[in-house]
C-alpha cells in the first residue's frame, strides 16, 4: 500500500501579482532547475515582445484574449496552446479585461531584437531571483513551495 504524499497547495488567489513592466505582471507557481510554470498577466494592449523558446511551452488561458502576432491567431478563455523549442513568437492581450495565461516553460526564453540577436534572457533561475528581491524589497514571505 502507498501512502498519500501532501499536496503542498499554494493558494494563489491570495499571492500579489509580481509586476514586470508594460502591463504585465507573473505569480510564480513552480520553479525547477529545467523551467518554471507561472501565472502570467497582461492588462489590455501589452505585449509580449520577440522571444523563442529554447525548449517547449504549455499555455493555457485563463481569462481574456491574445493574439498571436504574425498569424493573427486569437487566444481566448479556455484554450491550449503548445510551442515546440525553436518557437520564436510574439503576442498582445487583446480584449476588454486582463489576459490570464497560466504557463509551464521548459528552458529558457531568449528575447530578440527586429535582427534575431538576444537582447535578454528568462529561463528558472533569473524568475525565481526575481521573487524573492520583490518578497526582499515587500516584505514578504516567500512561499514555502517556491
Amino acid at each position: 500500500m502507498h501512502s498519500a504524499q501532501p499536496a503542498n497547495p499554494l493558494p494563489t488567489e491570495a499571492m500579489a501579482w509580481i509586476l514586470t513592466g508594460g502591463g504585465k505582471a507573473f505569480r510564480p507557481l513552480r520553479f525547477h532547475v529545467d523551467g518554471w510554470s507561472e501565472l502570467m498577466r497582461l492588462e489590455p494592449g501589452s505585449l509580449v515582445s520577440l522571444h523563442r523558446h529554447t525548449g517547449e511551452v504549455h499555455a493555457y488561458n485563463l481569462a481574456g484574449s491574445r493574439q498571436i502576432l504574425g498569424t493573427g491567431e486569437i487566444v481566448g478563455p479556455g484554450d491550449y496552446v503548445y510551442e515546440p523549442a525553436g518557437n520564436v513568437d510574439s503576442w498582445q492581450a487583446v480584449s476588454d479585461e486582463p489576459c490570464i495565461v497560466h504557463i509551464k516553460v521548459v528552458g529558457a526564453v531568449e528575447y530578440l531584437d527586429e535582427s534575431g540577436a538576444v537582447t535578454g534572457t528568462a529561463d528558472s533561475a533569473t524568475q525565481r531571483a526575481a521573487y524573492l528581491a520583490w518578497c526582499r524589497e515587500t516584505g514578504a514571505e516567500p512561499a514555502a513551495q517556491l
